[in-house]
């Protein structure tokens, strides 16, 4: 059969040698194994890979749902969080979840640093000292999860190959076991990047409708509110809350002249009902940059600004992200949580284009906030 079978034999082992690589180390690969997985109800193990696809995104959880609010926060409740505290706030609240070898893994970083692991301080510190030594605040998120001397030799691969030390570069030079570790380490950032966010408007402003389910003031229905409405005047300066890449900038009949940031790390905001907008799609800009003025444009029955948190393409309660005490992870729930008294939603979870818009970044149509 083979002219020259140890050639043939070699050439063989190669191409299924790449064929392996192919399937567990490229996004292409990650993703027709989950087809595969899809429609034979086997158990898929791509997520990190599958991440190249969702914007860095392994594993969105929600997190428990926050106490009510007053109609006008303290101020307080608003004040930006430094970023090192951030990451730190975001790593407990991942950390709060695992169990098990994964907490041990966890444990051994502080240990390494002689350093308490009590409090979201704690971590911040932990991840002060990981980053000196390996480089990057990913690399240091990694390391926390997956173990310092995995995180150090993703690092050394990415430095030899001259590429960045993110997370999904550094995640490509692990096995498939480290996938739990990734989705872990993706989403503290997730967290510590939403807990690091600013405020777009005054922090005295007024709440006029938070979020959650409540009757529409214009349909009349039972509707989940994505975002928080707050009460300023027409013409406010309204500031982005992170840095990040203008996604939308345009006008609906419903939202109004709505603009749409990407922050990073699966992290997005809307600002929406403005009477003037000042980027346009593409513009990078600045936390605190003056991005539009407030008004009462689309479907609106008074002058407010509707700002709107996504996390992994979820809407999550902006003030879930405020105050001294960090939300806990929780297992995957249901898109939206389920209206009062009722088995299920008694109408769709979200508003599609608003979802569709966060999610790929198209042209909004009309949605209802």
């Amino acid at each position: 059969m083979f002219a020259r079978p140890s050639r043939s034999l070699l050439d063989f082992a190669a191409a299924a040698l790449c064929f392996w690589a192919a399937a567990y180390h490229t996004p292409v690969g990650a993703l027709g194994r989950a087809i595969v997985a899809r429609f034979s109800g086997a158990k898929a193990d791509g997520r990190s890979l599958l991440a190249y696809y969702t914007g860095g995104v392994y594993d969105a959880r929600e997190v428990s749902e926050p106490e009510l609010i007053a109609p006008v926060p303290d101020a307080s409740l608003l004040a930006t969080i430094p970023p090192g505290r951030a990451l730190g706030r975001g790593a407990w609240a991942s950390a709060a979840r695992l169990s098990g070898r994964e907490r041990a893994i966890v444990d051994a970083l502080a240990k390494r640093y002689h350093l308490p692991l009590a409090s979201p301080e704690d971590a911040a510190r932990i991840l002060e000292k990981a980053q000196a030594e390996l480089g990057g605040e990913e690399a240091a998120m990694l390391a926390l999860f997956a173990g310092y001397d995995v995180a150090a030799y993703a690092v050394a691969r990415a430095k030899a190959e001259g590429r960045e030390q993110s997370l999904e570069v550094l995640a490509a030079q692990l096995p498939p076991a480290s996938q739990g570790a990734v989705t872990a380490a993706s989403q503290a950032l997730m967290l510590g990047t939403a807990y690091g966010l600013s405020w777009p408007v005054a922090p005295g402003t007024r709440v006029s409708s938070a979020f959650g389910w409540r009757s529409h003031p214009i349909l009349g229905r039972g509707q989940l509110h994505t975002g928080v409405d707050l009460a300023v005047p027409e013409g406010t300066q309204v500031k982005v809350v992170a840095d990040g890449v203008v996604r939308r900038a345009s006008e609906d009949a419903v939202n109004g002249r709505v603009v749409i940031v990407e922050h990073g790390r699966g992290v997005s905001t809307a600002y929406c009902h403005n009477s003037r907008l000042l980027v346009f799609t593409g513009m990078r800009v600045k936390a605190g940059e003056v991005i539009s003025e407030s008004g009462t444009t689309g479907r609106s029955t008074g002058p407010h600004l509707h700002y709107q948190l996504e996390l992994g393409h979820r809407p999550m309660d902006p003030f879930s992200f405020r105050g001294s005490k960090p939300a806990l992870v929780e297992l995957p729930l249901p898109l939206a949580p389920k209206a009062p008294g009722q088995a299920q939603p008694p109408t769709r979870p979200m508003s599609p284009a608003l979802k569709q818009a966060f999610e790929q970044f198209g042209q909004p149509e009309a949605t209802e906030l």
